[in-house]
């Protein structure tokens, strides 16, 4: 037991220096955990035969502890968040504006396919939402392909004008927003 309370302070003494080694190997986050690895190693190893030449043992351990450490698959690959921060930023959504936008523009398409015929809606849904092929709606409803195609193209017109004719009257005018203006000032 002697020997072991020996080979601790041995360890003790010389933790620095294995610090200094360890340091151009891991990062500074794990060389403490990579330290108490070494002891617990090392001190197993003495316990079961004398160690001849410690000090040689514990650098080489320590060494090999941080390789390994350093090769591990799970430090290879997972980043911390600090480090992943600017990537992340070029991954935000939309602003929240743009998003209302979006969802408005949505909704307001939505309303516009509500006003077409039933067979033009359907015919239209099939092509622009769904994406399905002039013959395979055609196949569907039991159209012919340019009867698909001509009730396409009215939707479209269809819902463009009506999307265009909302806009417009949500938009307020210059006018409106000057004489709107002069009553909030008087």
């Amino acid at each position: 037991m002697a020997q072991n309370s020996k080979f601790t302070t041995l360890f003790v003494n010389y933790t620095a220096n294995i610090k200094r080694y360890i340091n151009k190997i891991a990062s500074p986050d794990d060389i403490d955990d990579i330290i108490q690895e070494t002891f617990i190693r090392t001190y197993e190893a003495d316990l079961k035969e004398e160690i001849k030449y410690a000090r040689s043992f514990i650098l080489k351990t320590a060494k090999n502890l941080a390789l390994n450490h350093v090769n591990k698959w799970d430090n290879k690959y997972s980043d911390s968040l600090d480090d992943s921060a600017d990537a992340l930023i070029g991954l935000t959504s939309l602003k929240f504006e743009e998003q209302f936008e979006s969802k408005e523009r949505f909704l307001l398409f939505c309303r516009a396919t509500e006003q077409l015929s039933n067979v033009v809606r359907k015919t239209f849904i099939l092509k622009k939402v769904y994406g399905f092929s002039q013959k395979e709606i055609a196949n569907y409803l039991n159209l012919s392909e340019s009867t698909v195609e001509k009730h396409v193209a009215k939707g479209l017109l269809k819902c463009a004008e009506y999307m265009e004719r909302i806009e417009q009257n949500s938009i307020p005018k210059a006018s409106t927003l000057k004489n709107n203006a002069r009553s909030i000032i008087k």
